[in-house]
């Protein structure tokens, strides 16, 4: 890890915003990458078995994926994307992006880790107890796409049987983790749209509609010694933003935006 830190400091910035605009092609089989098999970082995608009574049955996952359970969405385009945009604007060696169980022993080989649909987790004892010992060791969790006070408070519930007394707190625009490589400010605490928010308007232009009632949050938990090791993005979808960078009809600004969002996560997983 200490050879992570090392690189991601120095990430280059001239030229990120050219990157960004670019819609470059991306090549993402359903289970492949185009990305090495070894590298020092991987995009590592939490799996968890479904919540009784709110299970996601076989389907597609994305463009390119197809599976069954909420813990796939966005698989494997949005892992492969983002993987190769890290790639691309930092001097982080990534690796091919993997998915892995709580209760897998190799979870403490990687410093950071992703979940998504985190109100419909049926987190299990064990997941629990081993998600404490990883936050222990210096582990990094991001949450993302989940939606309405009934996800939330599943998803709370089990916060507080990870991280018992630890509130959930927005996070502050003058927290080093919105500043720790790319700048975020008010205007970026704004709602990413998934796909399925999309729109052809007048003239064919698209138009983002938000969902009525709908209030994009990111907040985050800290650990004992007030180091964040969670990071919550609530009522909005990072990681659609990550899967559809290929695609023309989505909008520039908020992939760019879900990509600073994301990295920012990475650098300050590495160097706090």
């Amino acid at each position: 890890m200490n050879s992570l830190v090392r690189v991601a400091l120095t990430v280059p910035l001239i030229g990120a915003a050219v990157l960004f605009a670019q819609r470059f092609p991306f090549r993402s089989g359903e289970g492949e990458s185009s990305l090495p098999k070894d590298g020092e970082f991987h995009f590592i995608r939490t799996e968890y078995v479904d919540l009784p009574g709110y299970g996601r049955g076989f389907g597609f996952s994305s463009r390119n994926g197809r599976g069954r359970g909420w813990w796939m969405v966005d698989w494997p385009d949005a892992d492969e994307h983002f993987s190769i945009g890290i790639k691309r604007l930092t001097r982080i060696d990534v690796g091919a992006p993997r998915t892995l169980s709580l209760e897998d022993d190799s979870l403490f080989d990687y410093p950071w880790i992703y979940l998504t649909q985190a109100g419909y987790w049926g987190a299990t004892r064990k997941e629990v107890d081993r998600l404490k010992e990883y936050f222990a060791r210096g582990g990094f969790l991001v949450v993302d796409d989940f939606w309405s006070e009934e996800e939330w408070e599943n998803f709370s519930e089990t916060m507080a049987a990870v991280l018992p007394g630890k509130p959930i707190d927005d996070i502050a625009l003058g927290d080093s983790v919105m500043h720790v490589l790319f700048n975020i400010e008010q205007k970026d605490l704004t709602f990413i749209p998934g796909s399925r928010h999309l729109r052809r308007g007048p003239g064919g232009n698209i138009v983002i509609q938000q969902p009525a009632g709908s209030a994009p949050a990111w907040r985050h938990l800290d650990d004992d010694k007030g180091h964040m090791v969670v990071a919550v993005n609530f009522d909005t979808d990072v990681a659609d933003a990550w899967e559809f960078a290929d695609a023309p009809e989505y909008p520039a600004a908020m992939t760019t935006l879900a990509y600073r969002y994301g990295i920012n996560y990475i650098i300050y997983s590495m160097t706090h």
